[in-house]
């Protein structure tokens, strides 16, 4: 079993930044490599950021590109996403992932391609 925190959310008005922190816990050498998703009310859960730890590769949503960006230490099986450039459209719940062993680079957006899931933060961003 995995166990996932994450930190960070808040309100924030648009255009303004915040980060998001999640850490591992647990039987952590397994891991592949870790993401964020978001959930907005009345919406499917939406993929937003992956790192895989084989290479520091990096992946992300057309909609959160050059705004957000994901980081992470391998060795303490953290995860970070730096979010700038807020929009009120970026308002939801953010969920940090543990990346499924072996997911090729198509199923890196589906969220049936990670295991384990923390219990969510608030991101609020105000227009």
């Amino acid at each position: 079993q995995v166990q996932l925190v994450e930190s960070g959310g808040g309100l924030v008005q648009a255009g303004g930044s915040l980060r998001l922190s999640c850490a591992a816990s647990g039987r952590t050498f397994f891991i592949y490599g870790m993401g964020w998703f978001r959930q907005a009310p009345g919406k499917e859960r939406e993929f937003v950021a992956t790192i895989r730890w084989s290479g520091g590769n990096t992946y992300y949503a057309d909609s959160v590109k050059g705004r957000f960006t994901i980081s992470g230490d391998k060795a303490k099986n953290t995860v970070e996403l730096q979010m700038n450039s807020l929009e009120p459209e970026d308002t939801a719940v953010y969920y940090c992932a543990v990346l499924v062993p072996g997911t090729r680079i198509p199923g890196i957006h589906d969220p049936r391609s990670y295991d384990y899931w923390g219990q969510g933060t608030q991101v609020t961003v105000s227009s």
